[in-house]
């Protein structure tokens, strides 16, 4: 699919607001696939959480944990289209 990010911003309760590069927008719940755990850890803390950038080499959101989301698994999330999956 390789959509990339080219917009977000950090919304309550670990949300994301994203914008893709070919239009498509809407919200991803982060709590719905992540644990925090790991890298994911210090994002538990809102303020942290609203860290988030876009990495435009990667063409994903990052925080500076490290951690980031791959960018198709979120393109579905928003835009309802399933990942195809490499055979």
């Amino acid at each position: 699919m390789l959509k990339d990010i080219i917009e977000v911003t950090a919304r309550p309760q670990h949300k994301l607001f994203l914008r893709f590069e070919d239009g498509v927008t809407g919200e991803v719940d982060v709590a719905k696939i992540s644990n925090f755990a790991g890298v994911f850890a210090s994002l538990r803390d809102e303020l942290r959480f609203a860290e988030v950038i876009v990495n435009k080499e990667l063409g994903t959101v990052q925080w500076p944990s490290g951690a980031d989301l791959d960018p198709d698994v979120l393109y579905a999330m928003v835009s309802g289209k399933q990942v195809k999956v490499a055979a």
